[in-house]
């Protein structure tokens, strides 16, 4: 495919959605808007604002189109989500937010129907965080559901149904623990047809393939050339993952920064995942298994902060280490290698940068940990905002021999989405972080470790 100059992005976290024009030589993002992913209370259950998105789009689509032209449009999202159609194409019912409990109320039920995780690489997750537990909530609770459902779409293959009118799934996003997809095999699970939903589940593409062109109703509304490309979209850890996969050769893990951590390792050794500790197969863009973990550390570091955000002096971080100030998992206890644990200080802060100091290295440490369930080797790539956290990255190239990189230039998910129109792209330029050269940060972490394996050994 020749490159586009110009890739729109619809790119949605689960804090904010945005819509990033990148310049496909450069490969920056040379406009953005963003807006907050609001959770609307309901009725029938807690749900996302697709129209709210959608008309932000459309109108930035055109400002964007106006300004800068436009040549092709990707699409980027979180995982672990749904989108139910009626036969006209219009919602079935919202699109539940998977944080949502309501699922848990039916964990026993969900639980005599699903997949053993040597089918699906996916562990069994609280919520709704297996969108296989969404579904079948939402049938169970709303019985009149499974018959109004004529098509089925995961997320990002939602924006692309809206912008040229084409339905899809795409593998990305089956293989972020939906329990509905066989990543070894490359096919949907045995849950599809348990679900009632053979013939509703969209068919499955890979990222880059292009589901159309923008359809003339998109056209006439944003100003864009009715022959504008959409590809089929791709999950956003995996969108962080796709510039490393595409021009790296060897072992190597990418860890994606944002509300969630994402630690993927690609090539690295053999090792059994523990669906117990939140390790789990995800599915590349080329379609290939990818053995993860992850953890809620954007979360965990926003509780933390409480809303103070505090520049760390050399004093703090010294205090820090020499005091063995240290905040032990899980701050989100829903998720992660330590669920089920409740947070805890060894020694309260005194001050909000000391705070600071202490969290930085816990999301490193609790990052190496996810490192090492996956079998992690060669160096690890950091994206996303923790990539300017200097107690992150000290940590955490102290502790992994393979050595930590962060991009010299912003790539993550926008840039990721955008090169499924580059398949032939050069891997982004990264920088190596040098280990600070004292025994300080070895030692912490060790005393870290010694401290959270106790308290596993003694629950």
């Amino acid at each position: 495919m020749t490159m586009p100059r110009h890739i729109a992005v619809l790119d949605v976290g689960k804090t904010n959605a945005k819509l990033a024009l990148v310049d496909a030589d450069s490969l920056t993002e040379i406009a953005v808007v963003t807006r907050p992913n609001t959770v609307l209370a309901g009725p029938p259950w807690p749900h996302f604002d697709l129209e709210g998105h959608w008309a932000f789009f459309l109108d930035h689509l055109a400002a964007f189109h106006e300004s800068h032209g436009i040549d092709a449009i990707s699409v980027t999202t979180h995982g672990a989500s749904a989108v139910l159609l009626d036969a006209e194409g219009e919602l079935a019912a919202p699109m539940l937010d998977y944080e949502y409990d309501g699922p848990d109320s039916l964990t026993s039920e969900y639980d005599a129907i699903r997949p053993q995780f040597s089918e699906t690489g996916s562990p069994r997750l609280g919520m709704g965080l297996n969108v296989g537990a969404q579904l079948y909530w939402q049938f169970e609770t709303d019985p009149g559901l499974r018959d109004r459902v004529a098509n089925v779409l995961t997320y990002p293959q939602y924006w692309g149904y809206r912008l040229t009118g084409r339905m899809a799934t795409d593998v990305t996003s089956l293989g972020c623990h939906t329990d509905l997809w066989n990543p070894w095999e490359g096919q949907f699970s045995s849950l599809v047809d348990r679900l009632g939903l053979t013939d509703k589940l969209a068919t499955a593409h890979p990222s880059a393939d292009v589901l159309g062109t923008v359809s003339d109703d998109i056209a006439a509304r944003t100003g864009l050339s009715p022959d504008t490309p959409v590809v089929c979209g791709i999950h956003d850890s995996n969108a962080s993952l796709l510039p490393h996969v595409l021009g790296r050769k060897g072992a190597f893990s990418v860890v994606s920064t944002g509300t969630w951590v994402i630690v993927m390792s690609m090539g690295g050794r053999s090792t059994a995942l523990d669906p117990n500790r939140d390790t789990l197969v995800n599915v590349n863009a080329l379609g290939q298994a990818v053995p993860s973990a992850r953890f809620m550390g954007g979360r965990e570091y926003e509780i933390i902060r409480a809303g103070g955000d505090t520049e760390v002096r050399d004093s703090d971080r010294a205090t820090v280490l020499a005091e063995h100030i240290m905040l032990l998992p899980a701050v989100e206890p829903g998720s992660g290698p330590f669920r089920g644990r409740e947070a805890s200080w060894t020694l309260e802060p005194a001050e909000q940068e000391q705070r600071m100091a202490a969290l930085g290295f816990y999301l490193a440490l609790m990052t190496k940990t996810c490192l090492d369930l996956v079998g992690a080797d060669g160096p690890v790539i950091i994206e996303g905002p923790f990539a300017r956290n200097r107690e992150y990255l000290d940590m955490l190239a102290t502790l992994h021999d393979g050595g930590v990189e962060i991009a010299a230039s912003a790539t993550g998910t926008s840039v990721g989405a955008a090169m499924l129109f580059a398949e032939n792209a050069s891997p982004p330029e990264t920088h190596k972080i040098k280990p600070p050269a004292s025994d300080l940060l070895s030692n912490y972490a060790m005393i870290w470790q010694a401290r959270v394996e106790g308290e596993t050994t003694c629950a």
